[in-house]
């Protein structure tokens, strides 16, 4: 009893669990076969066209509706109980008579959940513009803070367009390594000081936080990019 099993339907292989045992049909019904035991990829299967179905659907109905929303995923629960729908909406919806309709085609319990524009990025996935799958659906279990102070620290361009993800957010990457550019940045000399080295008085005129150099620029024209660990600064 309530094991699945894999019949043979009218429409091809299916997923079912078993609701009683009977040692035979009744006369002129009608039964489906049944082929085995449903394994774990089996049920896997039936989840994904459960999920498949449910999206195709809420998106049917909600167009039907006139509901100004963009269904976006759905997730069955591990005990097969209820469907959770994931969209994202500019304004709040009134989703109550969606969820009756959409519960009584699906016949079973199901839940919508509205979501930001970091979640949708995490629920639909794709190629960030480093050309790697987007952070928030390979390995992210939640977002942390991420500020333009950020991309300052990290001399990084502060256009929006070059520093935000396709969920149009401040790239996630910004504070990977935050705490080691604000402490590097720290100890960097400021642009146009005048500093000692072993060659002489220079002015800086350039930073770079990735190599740890400085570059000055010396009285006789000159310019050298020297590492940070060489200068003499305060002289």
């Amino acid at each position: 009893m309530h094991d699945y099993v894999v019949v043979d339907a009218a429409h091809g292989p299916d997923v079912a669990q078993v609701a009683t045992l009977e040692a035979s049909s009744r006369p002129g019904e009608q039964l489906m076969a049944v082929v085995r035991r449903a394994e774990a990829e089996d049920l896997e299967q039936a989840r994904r066209s459960l999920e498949e179905e449910a999206l195709t659907r809420c998106k049917e109905m909600a167009a039907q509706l006139g509901l100004v929303m963009k269904p976006l995923a759905v997730r069955h629960d591990c005990k097969g109980e209820q469907l959770t729908v994931f969209f994202s909406a500019q304004e709040r919806v009134d989703f109550r008579g969606l969820i009756r309709k959409l519960g009584h085609a699906l016949e079973t319990r199901v839940q919508l959940r509205q979501v930001g524009a970091r979640d949708e990025a995490k629920l639909l996935g794709g190629i960030g513009k480093c050309g790697y799958p987007l952070c928030c659906q390979n390995f992210l279990t939640g977002f942390a803070s991420v500020s333009i102070k950020m991309a300052k620290e990290q001399n990084l361009p502060l256009n929006p367009m070059k520093i935000s993800g396709i969920c149009g957010r401040l790239f996630c990457c910004l504070s990977y390594e935050s705490k080691e550019y604000a402490a590097t940045k720290k100890k960097m000399p400021k642009l146009r000081q005048e500093i000692s080295t072993p060659w002489g008085k220079g002015r800086v005129i350039g930073t770079n936080l990735f190599k740890e150099t400085v570059t000055l620029q010396f009285d006789n024209e000159v310019t050298k990019e020297i590492a940070l660990d060489e200068l003499i600064q305060g002289g």
